[in-house]
C-alpha cells in the first residue's frame, strides 16, 4: 500500500498559513507528498524547499486570478496536485489543516480496512474548527462536522466546488463518493490569525467568490478583523505536537481574544441546534458524499 499526500498553497507567509506544520503532520503517513505551490509574493516556495524532505515533490503553478466564481481556482489547484499522486490511496490537507499524531495508527488502520472493501471510495475525518484563538472551537450548524480527506486513487476523482470535498466522474457525470466515517481528526486553523492578517485574508479571498462590487458592499475597509461568532466551545484537548511552537509564539495576540463577543443567534438556529443536541441529527446538513 502506497499513500500519497497532497495539498496546494500560495502566499503562505503573507496570510500566515501553518503550511509547514500541515506538511509535517502529513509526512509520517505518506510515501510522497505533492505540493502545488502557486506564484507567490513572499517566501512560500523557499519555505517548502527548506523542509528538505525527499518525499516532498513541489510543482510550481500560476493561478488564474480571473476565476472569481465559487472559489473554483482552489479546486483547480487541488486537481493539479492530485493528478501527480501515484499512491493507491491519497490523503488531502489544505494549508491551514493539521493532523494529530495520536491519530496516525487509526488513519493507517482505516485505510487498510477500506482497501479490502471496494465499495468504500473514501474516508471522512472529523473537524475541529478553531476560531479567534487556539482555545476555542466553533460550535453549531454553521461549521461543517466532517469531510472527505482520504480516498482511493482510482484516477477518476476530482476536487469539487471550492475544494472542500471531492467527487468522481462516472459515464461523464459527477458522482458523490461513498465514504465511511472515522474518528480521525482535522485541526482547522484557518480562523486563527492576527486580526490584521485575518482581515487581509478576507479582503483577498472573497475575490475568489465575488465581484468587486460585492466586495465594496460586504467587506469593510478596516485594518483588523472583528472576531465574532454565533457559538463557541472551550477546547480542552491537546493540539498536534507540530503546532506547539506556533501556538506559543501567538500568545501575544491570542490572549486578547474576547470569547464573549458573540453575534446573537437567530431563533431558527437555536431550535435546530437544540434538536441536534437531543437527537444527534443535523437537519439540512450539507453532505457532498454518500455515507456508508
Amino acid at each position: 500500500m502506497n499513500i500519497s499526500g497532497f495539498t496546494f498553497v500560495r502566499n503562505a507567509e503573507i496570510f500566515d498559513y501553518p503550511v509547514l506544520e500541515s506538511l509535517r503532520s502529513l509526512l509520517p503517513l505518506c510515501d510522497e507528498v505533492i505540493v502545488a505551490v502557486g506564484n507567490s509574493d513572499d517566501r512560500t516556495l523557499q519555505m517548502i524547499h527548506d523542509l528538505r524532505d525527499p518525499r516532498i515533490a513541489i510543482h510550481e503553478t500560476v493561478w488564474d486570478d480571473s476565476l472569481r466564481s465559487g472559489g473554483r481556482i482552489l479546486a483547480v489547484q487541488t486537481d493539479i496536485a492530485l493528478a501527480r499522486c501515484s499512491g493507491d490511496w491519497c490523503i488531502y490537507l489544505q494549508a491551514d489543516e493539521v493532523l494529530h499524531e495520536d491519530d496516525y495508527p487509526l488513519i493507517r488502520q482505516e485505510i487498510k480496512n477500506a482497501i479490502a472493501h471496494p465499495e468504500i471510495d473514501a474516508l471522512l475525518f472529523a473537524y475541529h474548527h478553531f476560531y479567534g484563538s487556539y482555545d476555542y472551537i466553533g460550535g453549531g450548524r454553521q461549521w461543517y462536522r466532517q469531510e472527505i480527506r482520504s480516498f482511493r486513487n482510482s484516477g477518476n476523482v476530482l476536487s469539487w466546488g471550492d475544494a472542500q470535498g471531492f467527487r468522481k466522474t462516472e459515464h461523464g457525470e459527477s458522482v458523490k463518493l461513498r465514504a465511511r466515517r472515522t474518528k480521525a481528526r482535522v485541526y482547522h486553523y484557518g480562523w486563527v490569525k492576527h486580526p490584521r492578517i485575518q482581515q487581509r485574508k478576507q479582503q483577498y479571498f472573497h475575490k475568489l467568490w465575488h465581484s468587486d462590487e460585492w466586495m465594496k458592499e460586504n467587506i469593510p475597509a478596516v485594518d483588523e478583523f472583528e472576531y465574532k461568532c454565533f457559538d463557541l466551545q472551550k477546547f480542552t484537548g491537546s493540539h498536534p505536537a507540530v503546532m506547539h511552537e506556533r501556538i506559543e509564539h501567538s500568545r501575544e495576540w491570542t490572549q486578547h481574544f474576547d470569547y464573549n463577543r458573540k453575534i446573537p443567534k437567530p431563533l431558527r438556529h437555536k431550535i435546530l441546534d437544540a434538536f441536534e443536541r437531543v437527537t444527534g441529527k443535523r437537519i439540512g446538513e450539507y453532505k457532498n458524499f454518500i455515507e456508508v
